[in-house]
C-alpha cells in the first residue's frame, strides 16, 4: 500500500516524489515542471472550517472526475487549466509516479500552471448560505441592498455575481464588485464577471436537464505565463457548489443538497447539544455519517455526469 493510503480507497494525504508546492484542506499541489502542476484531491473533509479526522471514501475521486467532466464539457464556453485526469496519461507523462498509482488513481489531475486571481468568483442563483444570513439580518448582500421580501432559498433572477476574498483558513469574506474593480482594474473585473455568468449558465442548463438545481457556485481563475485567463482549481463540484434536487425545491426553507449535508447536520446537532464547541479538535464521526456523506457525493456525480464513478479512470 502506498504511503498515505488507508482503509481501501480513503486517502488522507498524498506523498509523491514531486516537489510539494502547497497543501490545502483537501488537495496537495505538486510541481511537475515549469509549466505544469499535479493536483491530488484527498478524501479529507472539513465542516465549519475544521478538518475531520475521518476521511470520506471516494470523495477526492468525485471532486477530480467531476471537475474533469465539467472542464471538458465547458471547454467551448471558457478555457481552463485542465490537461488530463487520466491515470494512464499522467503516469506516461510523469514516469516518477510509477509505483504510486494507488495514491493518484482517479483523484489526480494534470493542469497548466497559472497565477491565481485573489478572489473567489461566486455566482448566486438562489438566496442561501451566508448570502441568506446577511440578507435576513441586514437586507443586503456584501453590503449592497437586495429587493425586500425575499425568503430563504428564493430564486434570484437574474443571478448575482458575489465575489469573495480567498481565505487560507477560516471563512471567505463577501466583498463588493467595486472592491474587485479597485484591486484588479475594471477590464479584468468585467472579464471575471462575464466569464462567471457564462460558465454558471451553461452548467445550470446541463444540471437542470438532469433534475438538479445549481443554487450557487464559486469559480477560481488564474493567468498563465502568456497572460491568458483560465478557469482553474475545481469547477461545479459538491465542495464548490450547492446542488439541490429540483423535484424537492420549495422556497422559504433550507433545501436538501447533494454534498456533505449529513456531516454538517451531525456536527450541528452536537453543537446544539453542547457536545462540541465548533473548534478543533473535531469530534469522531460514526461509520453511518461517513457512509451517508460518501453516498451523497457519489449520487451527485452519477446524476450530473450520467454515469457511475470509475475506480481507476
Amino acid at each position: 500500500m502506498s504511503p498515505g493510503l488507508r482503509s481501501g480507497q480513503a486517502l488522507t494525504e498524498s506523498r509523491l516524489p514531486l516537489p510539494l508546492l502547497r497543501q490545502g484542506k483537501v488537495r496537495e499541489v505538486y510541481e511537475v515542471d515549469a509549466g505544469h502542476l499535479l493536483v491530488v484531491a484527498s478524501d479529507r473533509v472539513s465542516a465549519f472550517d475544521v478538518v475531520m479526522r475521518e476521511p470520506i471514501p471516494r470523495k477526492g475521486a468525485v471532486l477530480t472526475q467531476m471537475s474533469a467532466f465539467w472542464f471538458e464539457l465547458l471547454a467551448d464556453v471558457f478555457p481552463s487549466h485542465y490537461v488530463t485526469a487520466s491515470t494512464t496519461e499522467i503516469l506516461d507523462r510523469i514516469p516518477r509516479l510509477q509505483g504510486f498509482q494507488e495514491q493518484i488513481a482517479g483523484r489526480s489531475m494534470l493542469v497548466h500552471r497559472a497565477v491565481p486571481v485573489p478572489f473567489e468568483c461566486v455566482v448566486r442563483g438562489y438566496l442561501s448560505g451566508s448570502a441568506w444570513a446577511e440578507y435576513r439580518d441586514q437586507g443586503t448582500l456584501a453590503g449592497e441592498p437586495l429587493a425586500s421580501g425575499l425568503v430563504e432559498s428564493a430564486r434570484l433572477d437574474p443571478p448575482l455575481f458575489s465575489p469573495a476574498t480567498k481565505a487560507e483558513s477560516g471563512h471567505d469574506v463577501n466583498v463588493t464588485v467595486d472592491t474587485v474593480v479597485r484591486m484588479l482594474g475594471p477590464a479584468l473585473a468585467t472579464r471575471l464577471r462575464e466569464a462567471s455568468f457564462a460558465i454558471y449558465q451553461a452548467g445550470r442548463d446541463h444540471a437542470a436537464a438532469r433534475g438538479i438545481i445549481i443554487a450557487d457556485t464559486k469559480f477560481e481563475f488564474g493567468s498563465e505565463a502568456g497572460g491568458a485567463l483560465r478557469l482553474i482549481d475545481e469547477v461545479l463540484t459538491p465542495d464548490s457548489s450547492r446542488f439541490w434536487p429540483a423535484d424537492r425545491y420549495e422556497p422559504g426553507r433550507p433545501q436538501q443538497s447533494f454534498d456533505k449535508q449529513p456531516l454538517r447536520d451531525y456536527l450541528a446537532s452536537l453543537r446544539t447539544a453542547g457536545r462540541w464547541d465548533g473548534e478543533a479538535p473535531p469530534p469522531p464521526l460514526s461509520a453511518d455519517v461517513v457512509e451517508a456523506t460518501s453516498r451523497r457525493y457519489l449520487e451527485a456525480f452519477r446524476l450530473l455526469t450520467g454515469r457511475n464513478l470509475e475506480q481507476n479512470p
